[in-house]
């Protein structure tokens, strides 16, 4: 059929030509953009996954950056804490050197203090002036906050890490109390032979001789003055002696041995650690000292003297500590969280030994003291809690950040991978797709041409039928 108004063949090639023309512009604008999807139209279940792994990857870079920060942050304060350490070396050298004072000079013990002074002053200066981002870190703003803490039961109560942004209560329950080593003395009266016997203990030994007729009170006095040579004390109770360590223990013991004599009582006895339990769990204990190192609560603390009893008391956990979001989620297993506490003269130390700040000019424990063996427990107590809380830091920093950010990496690199699966353009395909299409539409653009000469055929007939 030749119609001359209704040219069915240019429709149908005006159709192919536009549909061909719209394949060639979206292979276009593909190739422009390197994107597979540009509008939801493209695919719109394509784009809905591709947005929420857009999203996750945005969260995993957030998470990457916010580990490599909390990295940075620690690794500062770790750099003012090994110069804390030197400093404390230097002054376990001055306090040990003051010790020696039949060599030193009254100027030579005043150079001395003075070194240790500066040495304390500069502690302090460290402490206030290690800074991150304009936050202190050392000065102990970044340790945690506790409440309803008893210090008859508990004292030295430090916390490493624990749950963040949460409150939380530690319940510690002494099911055993800690123990000296003990030894009693029941003979009276030394004898007419006399005695001589080797007392020894944590600390060392010494030899105490007693003539006949030496009292249970003169015994008494000479253990315990020799209690900084040896670590062993002594109390009178009647006529007996109860001979003990001065610590706690089943590290800590006394020894009599008799030399020369009777003494009743000679013998070995060891201390006994306490048994505690934290939160239900059996914790870690040294005589009196008690550590815990769990996944949502890391401490160490000691049992009062006085609260060295069989019993359960207490506390809360209301927040501090430096809380830092390593996750792609903000949820609470996505916060890691660790406690810097102070390291400051007044903060190293103990109240069982005294603070370092006692070592200065006019303290009791200043180098001008007849015995420095108190001041070189505090030194060496500081330099234990200054390198522990530096090994921690490490070990936050080794396996909580540094193997955070390879997963998150990993995460990262399969997520985009995934998303660029789905949205990016494959440029071998899509090269492929234009050139058909440039070819699709220079032949539908030819074909039309053709089509549109069909009603020239009705023209022609026409002027045949009527001779023109």
């Amino acid at each position: 059929m030749i119609s001359a108004l209704n040219n069915v063949a240019s429709l149908r090639g005006q159709h192919a030509l536009a549909r061909n023309q719209s394949a060639l512009n979206l292979s276009l604008e593909r190739l422009s953009t390197g994107l597979r999807i540009n509008r939801a139209s493209d695919d719109p279940a394509g784009l809905i996954a591709s947005e929420n792994l857009r999203s996750q990857i945005a969260g995993i870079n957030a998470g990457i950056a916010n580990a490599t920060r909390a990295a940075n942050v620690l690794s500062t304060a770790e750099g003012g804490l090994n110069e804390v350490s030197s400093l404390l070396n230097e002054l376990q050298s001055l306090v040990s050197a003051s010790a020696n004072t039949g060599g030193l000079t009254p100027d030579e013990l005043s150079a001395n203090q003075l070194q240790a002074d500066s040495i304390l002053d500069t502690i302090d200066r460290i402490s206030g002036g290690t800074v991150f981002g304009g936050r202190q870190l050392l000065n102990g703003s970044l340790d945690y906050n506790t409440s309803g803490v008893n210090a008859s039961r508990l004292a030295g109560l430090r916390i490493q890490s624990a749950a963040a942004n949460l409150t939380s209560t530690v319940v510690v329950n002494v099911t055993q109390s800690a123990q000296t080593g003990h030894l009693g003395y029941t003979g009276g009266t030394v004898g007419a032979s006399g005695v001589t016997i080797r007392l020894t203990g944590n600390k060392g030994s010494t030899d105490l001789s007693f003539a006949a007729g030496t009292t249970v009170t003169a015994i008494t006095a000479a253990i315990v003055g020799s209690k900084a040579v040896t670590g062993v004390s002594a109390t009178l109770s009647g006529a007996n002696i109860n001979i003990s360590s001065t610590g706690f223990g089943a590290s800590s013991y006394v020894t009599i041995a008799v030399a020369s004599g009777s003494f009743a009582g000679a013998g070995t006895s060891h201390g006994r650690n306490a048994a505690v339990t934290v939160n239900g769990a059996a914790a870690q204990t040294d005589g009196l000292h008690v550590v815990v190192n769990s996944a949502g609560l890391a401490l160490d603390l000691s049992l009062a003297a006085t609260g060295n009893t069989v019993g359960q008391t207490s506390f809360a956990i209301i927040g501090g500590g430096a809380n830092f979001q390593i996750g792609p989620n903000v949820n609470q297993s996505s916060f890691s969280s660790i406690g810097l506490a102070a390291v400051n003269s007044s903060g190293l130390g103990g109240l069982d030994l005294g603070f370092l700040s006692s070592l200065r000019s006019g303290g009791v424990n200043s180098l001008s003291v007849k015995s420095l063996t108190a001041a070189q427990d505090i030194v060496t107590a500081s330099v234990k809690q200054v390198s522990s809380l530096r090994g921690r830091i490490g070990a936050f920093i080794k396996y909580d950040l540094n193997a955070t950010i390879d997963n998150l990496q990993i995460q990262m690199e399969n997520t985009t991978a995934a998303e660029s699966a789905i949205r990016d353009t494959d440029f071998a395909a899509e090269t492929a797709n234009y050139t058909r299409a440039q070819i699709m539409v220079q032949a539908a653009t030819s074909v039309l041409a053709q089509a549109n000469q069909g009603p020239q055929a009705a023209l022609q007939l026409l002027r045949g039928a009527f001779g023109r």
